[in-house]
């Protein structure tokens, strides 16, 4: 996974003795690897289990940082509030430069598309489940932790053995398109794109059609592979 850019995300800091707890209730990841692992992928689903956004798990001396796309950031945090309860936990989104922890190449949208990554922030939240955006091709989710939020739907998609419905990388042959824009085969609507930078983008579209170029408006689009398996 390619490093992040500053200008794309910004950082939640969670504090508090039942931090650990309170996101091991939220999150996709086991928090419990933080420690050893430093940073790691993750997302927090609603009860349904669709991605309310992607972020990465940062490992700080008394704390946990999340960084998260930008415009996410204090949506996110007044919402994880609100699921606090009389846990001790804090979220903190002012007066932290999560650059000194994270080692930033700034990445743009582009590298991140080339590397099968999506991001799910205002534009995209509560539309897609973890295994439709490969995220556990990413390492983000852990099938062993326990419950949290949207857990079931996870497990159950996990459990059946496959996701009928995948992230693909695509080059479009021109610009145009937006995020959410419909992508058609024989005239019926098969995918959405979920990220696009330029020509570049990402669509959750049928597995079984990832081979295909498809269309929007006159626009063509052709698969051109992920760097992992899906």
């Amino acid at each position: 996974m390619p490093e992040v850019d500053s200008q794309l995300y910004k950082q939640i800091t969670v504090r508090g003795t039942d931090a650990v707890e309170f996101l091991q209730g939220q999150l996709t990841q086991d928090i419990s690897l933080l420690a050893n692992a430093g940073q790691l992928p993750a997302a927090w689903c609603n009860p349904k289990g669709r991605v309310i956004a992607t972020l990465r798990l940062l490992d700080l001396d008394s704390s946990i940082g999340l960084l998260v796309p930008a415009g996410m950031q204090e949506k996110l945090s007044q919402r994880l509030t609100m699921y606090r309860m009389r846990s001790d936990v804090e979220f903190v989104t002012d007066g932290f430069d999560w650059t000194q922890q994270v080692n930033a190449n700034h990445s743009d949208p582009e590298k991140l598309i080339k590397a099968g990554v999506a991001t799910i922030d205002a534009s995209n939240c509560e539309k897609y489940t973890p295994h439709m955006l490969n995220l556990d091709k990413l390492g983000a989710i852990s099938f062993t932790k326990g419950c949290y939020s949207g857990q079931e739907v996870v497990a159950r998609t996990e459990n059946l053995g496959k996701s009928k419905r995948r992230l693909m990388r695509y080059v479009a042959d021109k610009e145009g398109l937006s995020v959410g824009a419909k992508l058609s085969l024989d005239d019926r609507n098969v995918g959405e794109v979920v990220n696009v930078h330029g020509r570049e983008l990402l669509a959750v579209t049928p597995v079984e059609i990832h081979d295909q170029s498809l269309v929007n408006n006159g626009i063509s689009v052709t698969p051109t592979g992920l760097p992992y398996p899906v």
